[in-house]
């Protein structure tokens, strides 16, 4: 049994948090091999506009685009995203699972169990940064690119700090709330607005000093990169989340802390309203079979707000605008890949507004911010219950186990669709913006798609969960087999010997139609949707059939 709740804490979460910074590490290895091959007038020819939200330098070359636009931007994102759920969790996620009542039933006081709390999601979060850096440092290497001059250490410094200026900030919210989804939807919620004041409102010459306003501008104040740790930023993040670690002090011993998970979701409160209670009554079911799937959506609600707002406008809106700034020159910008980096985005004609919002938007990130949520959720629907040692709760309701599963599979349809709406409406307002004519009914076709590829990889974590109770497992198996099968589906047609391996990849039945151009191959679509109800009747037979662990 592990001592403390600080090493637990860490334990139990430095894989996925590991994972996710990997993930980002690869990216970066990917995009720097991608920029040392093309022309990068094309980005550094881009507005101004996108060119600050995105990172990119108007004299950028291919190292310092990639830092900048993979690392100070996706990085940042990803680890602050990270960072805020641990927040989140942190004490009002230990409220609402029922579990703080036994962290302080040993001899552990409030104040020990946040500086505990704390202390794990400084450690994790600097973890996530040092797989960053060591893989800013190894990228070059592997790929002989040049970087001198570049600090990248001070990056990840500064991509650690702005982190856990929102991990605490989401900390704080949850300890005098005792709401982890009130934390996590605040906090994400100003991290979004941030991120695009401090990009665009510099671009208004009497704005731009109000731009200081807001804690993502002193993730790049001074670049970094280029000039090494800028202090006075840094203190102003690491100042802020001080003053967070003092406000959740406050808060978590000057109220009283539920000691057990109570309802709190909307359909719960209208349940409860005289006035239309009846009718929520029949419509939602009865209280113990609807919390369930509610809560569930209460809980992940963060992580999917923050996947449809940067489906929605990074990814969508402002994909359109962009093509039609560079149009000209992506005609000879394709021509300059090597034809194996294509075949992992799609193998698009860049050169038209379908094939660049293919690559760009439906190739990786649209099936990736979908995963984000239906992995989430399906590893954690079952198997994060007997983690928790929470499914004991729930099964001593009347409820089968079968609808336990269902009801998971319900919510984490529910927010897999809302990614997938986001998406649909980001694309076709970035189209309508730009005149690009794509057709409206072709992208709900590429957006659904998108959903059911997701909702596959998401039936596969939900059937690792129930075949394993294991959080880990169910995660690093559903996303390893993503990546196996994307590679297998973009790099097998250029064998001979395998090019027939395609047909049993997913992912050939995602884009391989160019459902952008030829709308909905519905074909395609039945063999997606047939083989997530195979997967989610695979997880209802293995959860019936499986001992389930009644304690941690």
């Amino acid at each position: 049994m592990l001592a403390t709740i600080t090493t637990k804490t860490i334990a139990d979460r430095w894989r996925a948090i590991t994972l996710g910074a990997f993930t980002v590490a690869l990216f970066l290895v990917g995009g720097m091999a991608a920029y040392k091959e093309v022309d990068l007038s094309l980005y550094t020819s881009l507005p101004e506009g996108f060119r600050t939200l995105f990172g990119i330098a108007e004299s950028a070359d291919a190292a310092s685009l990639a830092y900048g636009a993979i690392y100070g931007f996706y990085g940042s994102l990803v680890l602050a995203g990270l960072a805020l759920s641990m927040g989140s969790a942190s004490i009002a996620g230990e409220e609402r699972d029922g579990t703080i009542g036994v962290l302080l039933g040993n001899p552990k006081s409030r104040t020990e169990v946040l500086v505990s709390k704390a202390i794990s999601t400084v450690a994790l979060t600097a973890l996530a940064a040092v797989v960053l850096w060591l893989g800013a440092l190894l990228a070059p290497v592997v790929l002989g690119v040049d970087v001198t001059g570049m600090r990248v250490g001070a990056q990840a410094f500064h991509i650690f700090s702005n982190a856990l200026f929102y991990g605490f900030l989401a900390l704080a919210i949850g300890a005098w709330t005792g709401k982890p989804s009130l934390a996590s939807g605040i906090t994400s919620g100003l991290m979004v607005l941030s991120f695009f004041a401090v990009g665009l409102l510099p671009l208004v010459e009497s704005l731009a000093n109000v731009a200081k306003v807001f804690p993502w501008y002193y993730l790049d104040a001074g670049q970094p990169l280029v000039n090494g740790v800028q202090w006075g930023g840094i203190a102003v993040l690491l100042g802020g989340s001080a003053v967070f670690t003092g406000i959740a002090y406050v808060g978590v011993n000057g109220r009283d802390l539920r000691l057990r998970s109570v309802g709190g979701s909307i359909v719960e409160r209208l349940r409860e309203d005289p006035r239309i209670g009846s009718l929520v009554e029949r419509i939602s079911g009865s209280g113990r079979v609807s919390r369930i799937w509610t809560k569930t959506v209460s809980d992940h609600q963060a992580v999917a707000l923050i996947s449809g707002l940067a489906m929605f406008w990074m990814m969508g809106v402002m994909m359109g605008p962009m093509y039609a700034a560079v149009d000209e020159q992506l005609a000879t910008f394709g021509k300059d890949l090597p034809e194996a980096l294509m075949a992992l985005v799609g193998s698009a004609d860049i050169s038209t507004p379908e094939g660049w919002y293919q690559v760009e938007t439906f190739s990786l990130m649209a099936p990736i911010l979908v995963m984000a949520v239906t992995i989430t959720i399906g590893a954690k629907a079952l198997a994060g219950e007997e983690a928790q040692r929470t499914m004991g709760l729930l099964l001593g309701n009347p409820v089968r186990r079968s609808s336990i599963v269902l009801q998971k599979t319900l919510a984490a349809a529910i927010l897999g669709l809302l990614v997938g709406l986001a998406t649909f409406l980001g694309v076709a307002a970035g189209s309508l913006i730009a005149g690009l004519g794509v057709s409206f009914a072709n992208i709900a076709a590429a957006t659904a798609l998108s959903v059911l590829i997701g909702f596959v990889f998401g039936g596969l974590a939900l059937l690792l969960s129930a075949i394993t109770g294991k959080v880990r497992v169910a995660v690093v198996g559903s996303v390893g087999v993503a990546f196996a099968m994307y590679l297998m589906n973009s790099l097998a047609p250029f064998s001979d010997a395998l090019s027939g391996l395609a047909a049993w990849s997913p992912y050939h039945y995602y884009l391989t139609s160019d459902p952008l151009v030829n709308g909905m191959p519905w074909g395609d679509a039945a063999i997606l949707s047939a083989i997530a109800m195979v997967l989610l009747a695979a997880s209802v037979f293995a959860f019936d059939r499986r001992d389930l662990r009644s304690e941690g």
